[in-house]
Formats: C-alpha cells, structure tokens, sequence
C-alpha cells in the first residue's frame, strides 16, 4: 500500500497493490501491518456497506461526536463516488477546509479519515456500492449531520438537485450544530 497526501494534515489517500492478469484482480483492502508502516495504528470495529440504487445520490456531511468519534477508512467497492472530508478539529490549522476525491472501483483508492471530519459523498454512477471501516461502534445519541450545502463550507458538489434522504435535506448549517471535536492523533 502507498499513500498520497492531502492537504489536510492525517487524510490520506491510500493506493492499494493491485495484482492484475487476464483473470482479473486481486489486492489486499487491509492490512494491519501495511497501515502501522503508512502511520495508521487505528483498530476498525465495525465494517458498513451501503448500496445507492441512483446517480446523484448524496450522503452526508455526517459525524460522531465525542466520545464515539470515529476514524474511518472508505472505499467504493462499486461504480465511482466524489468524496468529501471537511476538517472540524478545533486547533487545526485546516479548520472547517475540505477535500475532495473520487473513489471508484476502477481507481480502488481508499480514503483514511481521521477522528473530527465531517464525511459525505455523491454517487457518479447508479448502482454504486461504498464500504468502510470505523474504529468505534455507531452511536445513535452521538451522531451528527450538517447541511450538504453550507454556505460556510462552500462544498462545490457539482450538481444542484442531488437526492437526499430527510435527514441530510433538513440538517443544521454548521453555525447551528452540536459538534463535540477533541483534537485526537492518528
């Protein structure tokens, strides 16, 4: 595994050894070992899956507040999503910047974020499958969304009508949320 910077301090983009012949692929999604030797000592608890049946579909920008934050380490297993991580903790020199990356099943890159990021993402294509690891368990009482497009953020999510479920739709805009960030090292 390989990692490519961002311009986020502890985002990273990770570039899996892809092993290719005429019958297809293999590669390894994680390894404890090939993490710790790219900085990343987070222990995953809890794997999630989800499936978007359309293009255009928007999940996020979501989080966990403390003290069930979570890191994560995403991939999109099916189709291509435009990836988005925004910087929430306090005594970043990022702070509420974000970055954006497409992951896809084509390109196989994974996106490591650390503990205090919002997370979201557009599907590009329909059918398109994300799955990712988290290092704590999901908490219902510690979940937290704002809204997708923020004028804070100023998120250019290229288009102007994703679909939304009512949650995402009717999130508070950063300056109304609860957001609990404990500045924490990968």
């Amino acid at each position: 595994m390989k990692p490519e910077t961002t311009c986020i301090d502890g985002l990273k983009i990770i570039l899996p050894d892809v092993f290719e012949d005429e019958r297809g692929y293999f590669l390894e999604s994680f390894s404890e070992r090939a993490m710790q030797n790219l900085g990343i000592n987070a222990k995953f608890v809890q794997d999630n899956h989800s499936l978007s049946l359309r293009a255009g579909t928007l999940r996020g920008l979501h989080l966990q507040n403390e003290p069930m934050a979570q890191t994560k380490l995403v991939r999109c297993t099916r189709g291509a999503i435009f990836d988005v991580c925004v910087d929430l903790r306090n005594n970043s020199a990022t702070y509420k910047k974000w970055v954006s990356v497409i992951l896809s099943e084509y390109n196989k890159k994974q996106l490591f974020i650390p503990k205090g990021f919002l997370h979201g993402f557009l599907t590009l294509v329909d059918n398109t499958e994300v799955q990712y690891k988290v290092d704590n368990f999901y908490s219902k009482d510690h979940e937290y969304s704002v809204r997708y497009n923020d004028p804070e953020l100023a998120i250019d999510w290229g288009t102007d009508a994703p679909i939304l479920s009512d949650k995402d739709l009717n999130a508070p805009f950063l300056s109304d949320a609860y957001i609990i960030v404990d500045e924490v090292k990968v």
